[in-house]
């Protein structure tokens, strides 16, 4: 089960803006390169060290908002830091996320949706919970340089 990375984002303080990448390193120890919450710092898991959405899924959040939602909403405003297309992310702890040629990613948990989802588009915190359409969150295993266009895959 193969697809691609289709989007690079980040953040580099709460609230703050989002920057949008064509490629960037993603290591152990800082998560995306300047995203805020990549840091391992002492004392934390690194559960929440980076999270990954799939494009379908965002597709079917808005879809389910129907004419209320704004169609051309893009999908960083999710807060994510990698969108994926093509792929099923695991909906379960310790499943493992390939991207490109070496960067591992280790699944923690869901990503739940918080308020900041319907200060954005009303009704979006909702259309998100479903079936993990809010994403994954994840702890970087393998150090790696991705790009848009690598290739993800789900290790078994």
């Amino acid at each position: 089960m193969t697809g691609r990375l289709e989007g690079i984002a980040r953040h580099d303080r709460p609230r703050g803006p989002i920057e949008t990448l064509d490629h960037v390193p993603v290591t152990r120890e800082l998560g995306v390169r300047g995203d805020l919450r990549g840091a391992i710092r002492p004392g934390k898991s690194g559960r929440r060290q980076i999270s990954l959405i799939e494009a379908e899924s965002w597709q079917a959040a808005l879809a389910e908002l129907g004419a209320a939602a704004d169609r051309a909403l893009p999908w960083h405003i999710r807060r994510a830091n990698l969108l994926v297309q093509g792929v099923r992310l695991p909906r379960e702890p310790g499943k493992i996320i390939a991207i490109g040629q070496s960067l591992r990613i280790e699944v923690t948990c869901e990503c739940d949706p918080c308020s900041r989802m319907d200060e954005i588009q009303p009704g979006l915190k909702l259309a998100l919970m479903p079936d993990w359409r809010g994403g994954v969150l994840g702890r970087v295993l393998t150090d790696g340089e991705i790009a848009i266009g690598d290739e993800v895959r789900i290790e078994e």
